[in-house]
């Protein structure tokens, strides 16, 4: 994480002050602890930008953080476990105190390092204080085949020995990422990946809390949470968490897709660029459309169907509105249900289907797009009287949209349409709509009435689409 912009507080710069100033020295799981008992006697939110997880995950977090465990965060690709991971920074205190100049983070009161308790000793209570910030106490390694125990632990430092140190001085060791995050944070992405004897070096730090490097007669006593992430092992095959390491971590937490889909829609809206406006009911159909993909047979369900594929579908869809504007005129373009269209295709790579699917892969898409725009047509539209806009197409008349049609020309051809006002409200758009709002909601219907049997629809060589005719 880059250093923050804070500027370090006016506090004790010294051991003596330090002590004087009547500073507590607690490891990082107790300062989590009250950190997050007080969140939570005060009703605060504990886990910012974390969407439907509250009666599930969250609970068993808590519980984990407050007993001390060390843990480990199982699921899906794309279930938000390394943005969870990443909210438990804020439960650390702000600033720390460390001594200055050391190369491990030690507090000045419980020196680890051998040239830290020698300046230590040295020093007395003149040793100087720093203060670290809390985003600087959070590390994380994306565990890969070609990780080394060096790379996590440590190992000797070829150029301190070149310098004329001996094999046997502890300060030829470089520390590797684990000692480095000493009372801190440490992220392990995607354990399984991790080669199994690699992960035997983590054995210690989860049980004796140390870490041994090489042949040096050295222990490193190290204060700090391990958190780690996994796919399910009955999906992934490319490794597995040794069984001596599951042992060690004090608890397993199962994270899942979004459960409703007010949460799906939630999390799509927050975690998506959107360069253009996407209204409410254009994202309830990538939300819907993402679940309906979750949940169909044709989809592999043990690689499961990524939260990432929905926000990438938002913003595909805000792309093509942000397109037809400029190819267009348009200055304030509005995706509409039409936009969906462009996902099908772009985001083919992000679904693992079953075998018996090859070559059907766009054909299956298209129709759970389908089905998508058909639910919230009816969850949208219940109880209207839509009669108005099938009488628009009557006696040969029609309606054409398509990606480059503009909002100004769909409504010129709809005209003044009995109930569009109570369906614009009913989508949420207001009172006084932008052209750009209207147009997006009048064709949601007719597509709507489309699926639903109540208007025809042909598909030009150009792509444009008419209703009607």
């Amino acid at each position: 994480m880059t250093a923050p912009s804070h500027t370090t507080p006016d506090r004790p710069t010294t051991l003596g002050e330090l002590r004087a100033s009547g500073h507590q020295l607690r490891s990082v799981k107790a300062e989590i602890r009250h950190n997050l008992l007080a969140l939570m006697r005060d009703d605060e939110p504990r886990f910012e930008g974390i969407v439907g997880f509250d009666l599930t995950v969250l609970p068993e977090l808590e519980r984990a953080l407050l007993a001390g465990h060390d843990l480990v965060l199982l699921g899906e690709r794309g279930q938000g476990k390394t943005r969870l991971i990443r909210s438990l920074v804020a439960l650390l205190d702000e600033w720390t105190p460390v001594i200055d100049g050391a190369e491990l983070a030690e507090h000045p009161y419980d020196p680890i390092t051998p040239a830290s308790r020698r300046r230590a000793a040295e020093l007395g209570d003149e040793l100087p204080v720093a203060w670290r910030h809390r985003s600087l106490r959070y590390s994380e390694k994306l565990a890969t085949p070609d990780t080394s125990v060096g790379d996590l632990i440590g190992d000797v430092d070829p150029i301190r020995v070149a310098q004329g140190r001996t094999l046997g001085d502890p300060e030829t060791i470089h520390y590797g990422l684990v000692p480095r995050t000493h009372r801190g944070i440490f992220a392990i992405n995607e354990l399984p990946d991790l080669a199994e004897r690699i992960q035997v070096s983590l054995l210690n730090v989860l049980e004796e809390r140390d870490v041994q490097v090489r042949g040096y007669q050295l222990r490193l006593p190290l204060d700090l949470l391990l958190v780690a992430s996994a796919n399910p092992e009955d999906y992934t095959n490319r490794g597995r968490i040794i069984t001596p390491l599951k042992d060690r971590f004090g608890a397993e937490i199962r994270t899942h897709y979004p459960l409703d889909l007010d949460d799906e829609i939630t999390l799509v809206r927050q975690e998506a660029e959107l360069v253009a406006e996407v209204p409410e009911h254009v994202l309830e159909v990538v939300a819907r459309f993402t679940r309906d993909v979750r949940e169909s047979p044709s989809v592999d369900a043990r690689s499961g169907v990524s939260a990432r594929f929905a926000v990438a579908g938002a913003e595909t869809v805000a792309a093509a509105a942000l397109r037809r504007g400029a190819l267009r005129g348009e200055d304030e373009p509005v995706a509409r249900v039409g936009d969906t269209e462009s996902i099908v295709g772009t985001l083919r790579g992000k679904v693992e289907f079953e075998s018996g699917e090859e070559g059907r892969e766009t054909e299956v898409l298209a129709h759970l797009l389908r089905i998508a725009v058909a639910e919230t047509f009816r969850s949208r539209t219940a109880g209207l009287d839509l009669g108005s806009f099938v009488t628009l197409v009557e006696d040969g008349e029609s309606v054409e949209t398509g990606e480059l049609v503009t909002s100004a020309e769909v409504l010129q051809q709809v005209g003044t349409v009995a109930g569009l006002a109570k369906v614009l409200d009913r989508l949420g758009l207001g009172e006084a709509p932008s052209p750009g709002q209207a147009a997006s909601g009048v064709e949601l219907v007719l597509e709507g009435l489309h699926l639903t049997r109540r208007l025809a629809k042909t598909t030009t060589d150009d792509g444009r689409t008419v209703y009607g005719g």
